[in-house]
C-alpha cells in the first residue's frame, strides 16, 4: 500500500486505477508502470491469454471453423468479449487515470473547495485511495469473478445448439476442452476487469457522494456554465466512454450471434437493449446527481441575492430616467446606464437559467449516442444494406 502512495506528485493527486494488488502484480511482472504506460502490451498479453488457447484447441478439436452449430471462428459474441471488450477495458484505465485526476484537481484550481476546507478534501481523496488500495475489496472483487460472475452471465453464454465450447445433452451441457478454457479462464479475466471497473465506478460515487455532503461547496451562481462552477464535472463522464463502448460491444456480440445461430430477431431484445441503455446512462450520470442540494441552494441564494441588487437598481434608473430627475445636462442617448441594465439583465437570466446539475441535455444525448453505436450494425439483420443504401440515396436524390 506505501509503494501505491508513493506514486502520488501530491496529497490532491487521485487515481482510480493506479493502485492495489493486481496494479502490484502488473507491476513486477512488466506490463505497467507508474506513469500507465505500457497499454498496448497489456491488451495483447491478456487477450491473447483469453483468446488464443480457445483458437489452438478449437484448430485441434476441428470445432474451430465447421462441424457444429456455432464453431468457434464464428462465435460473434466470443470474439466480440475478448477481442474488443477485452481492450476497451483495459485502455480506459489510461483515460480514466488521466481524466478524472484532472477533475478532481480542479475543485481546487476553481476555488470551489476554499482553503480552510483543504484538509478535509485531501482526507476524502486519502479515504478513496485506502478503499482503492484495499487487499480485501480485491479479494472480494476476485471471489465475484470466480464464482458469482458465472450464474449472472450464464443466461447470455449458453445456447441451445452445439457449439465449439459444450453441447446439450440432455438438461446438462458437455464442455470440450476449449470449453473448459473458456469457462475457467478467458470468462473469469473478463468478469475480474468487468467487477473490478464496477469497484471503481462505487468509489468514484463513494467520494463525489462525501464531497457534496461533507463539504461546503463554494458555487457561484453566475458562472457561465450554468451549473455554479460545477459543469467541468460534466465532461467527467466520457473518461468513462471506453467502459460503456465495451458494454454495448458484449451485447451486440451476444445478441448478434444469437439473431445468426439461433434464428432469434432485433426485436425480441428491445427490453433488454433499452433497460441496459438506462443503465448504462445512469452508471455514469448518478454520482453527478448528488450535488443537485448544494446547486439547488446555489440557484435559491443567487435569484435572492441578484432579485435584490436588480430590484435596487431598477429603482434607481426609473427615479432618474422616467421620473425625470437626471442631472442637468446629462443625455439618455449613449448613457452607461442603458448598457449597465442590459447587463444586469443577461446576468440576471445566467442565475434563472442555471441547472440543477452539472451536465446539460447535450451530454446525455452524446452518451445515448455512444451507446447505441456498436449495436446499430444488427439494424442490417432487420433491413438489408442495400435497401439501406437504396432509401439513402432516394433522400439525397
Amino acid at each position: 500500500m506505501g509503494k501505491s502512495i508513493a506514486y502520488f506528485d501530491e496529497p490532491t493527486d487521485f487515481s482510480l486505477v493506479q493502485g492495489g494488488p493486481l496494479f502490484q502484480l502488473l507491476l513486477r511482472t512488466g506490463l505497467v508502470r507508474p506513469s500507465m504506460d505500457l497499454v498496448a502490451r497489456r491488451i495483447v498479453v491478456i487477450s491473447l491469454v483469453a483468446w488464443l488457447p480457445l483458437l489452438v484447441l478449437t484448430l485441434l478439436s476441428g470445432h474451430a471453423v465447421g462441424g457444429l452449430g456455432v464453431p468457434f471462428l464464428y462465435d460473434i459474441g466470443a470474439h466480440a468479449r475478448f477481442l474488443l471488450c477485452v481492450p476497451l477495458l483495459i485502455a480506459a484505465e489510461v483515460t480514466v487515470h488521466r481524466r478524472i485526476k484532472g477533475v478532481v484537481r480542479q475543485f481546487l484550481e476553481r476555488g470551489i473547495v476554499t482553503p480552510e476546507y483543504r484538509p478535509q478534501f485531501e482526507g476524502l481523496i486519502a479515504s478513496a485511495m485506502r478503499l482503492r488500495n484495499s487487499m480485501l475489496a480485491e479479494v472480494v472483487v476476485l471471489a465475484f469473478a470466480l464464482v458469482g460472475g458465472y450464474w449472472f452471465g450464464n443466461k447470455y453464454v449458453e445456447t441451445h445448439v452445439p457449439t465449439w465450447y459444450s453441447a446439450p445433452i440432455g438438461d446438462q451441457q458437455q464442455l470440450t476442452a476449449a470449453g473448459y478454457w473458456y469457462f475457467c479462464v478467458s470468462l473469469t479475466i473478463g468478469r475480474l476487469l468487468w467487477i473490478r471497473w464496477y469497484f471503481r465506478l462505487f468509489i468514484w460515487c463513494r467520494f463525489l457522494w462525501q464531497v457534496s455532503r461533507q463539504i461546503p461547496l463554494n458555487l457561484n451562481a453566475l458562472h457561465p456554465d450554468r451549473a455554479a462552477g460545477l459543469g467541468f464535472l460534466g465532461g467527467s463522464v466520457f473518461a468513462f466512454a471506453p467502459v460503456l463502448l465495451a458494454h454495448s460491444v458484449v451485447f451486440a456480440g451476444v445478441f448478434g450471434g444469437k439473431i445468426w445461430h439461433e434464428g432469434a430477431t432485433l426485436p425480441q431484445f428491445k427490453l433488454e437493449i433499452v433497460a441496459w441503455m438506462i443503465f448504462l446512462l445512469l452508471l455514469v450520470l448518478t454520482p453527478l446527481l448528488f450535488f443537485v442540494t448544494q446547486l439547488a441552494n446555489a440557484r435559491r441564494t443567487g435569484l435572492r441575492e441578484y432579485g435584490i441588487v436588480a430590484s435596487g437598481y431598477v429603482a434607481e434608473f426609473r427615479r432618474k430616467w422616467i421620473e425625470g430627475r437626471t442631472a442637468e445636462g446629462e443625455s439618455l442617448v449613449g448613457s452607461a446606464d442603458i448598457q449597465s441594465l442590459a447587463d444586469l439583465s443577461n446576468s440576471f437570466e445566467v442565475v434563472r437559467e442555471m441547472r440543477l446539475v452539472p451536465f446539460g441535455k447535450v451530454t446525455v444525448f452524446r452518451l445515448a449516442l455512444l451507446i447505441a453505436l456498436p449495436l446499430l450494425p444488427l439494424t442490417l439483420t432487420m433491413i438489408p444494406l442495400e435497401q439501406l443504401i437504396d432509401r439513402a440515396v432516394g433522400v439525397i436524390f
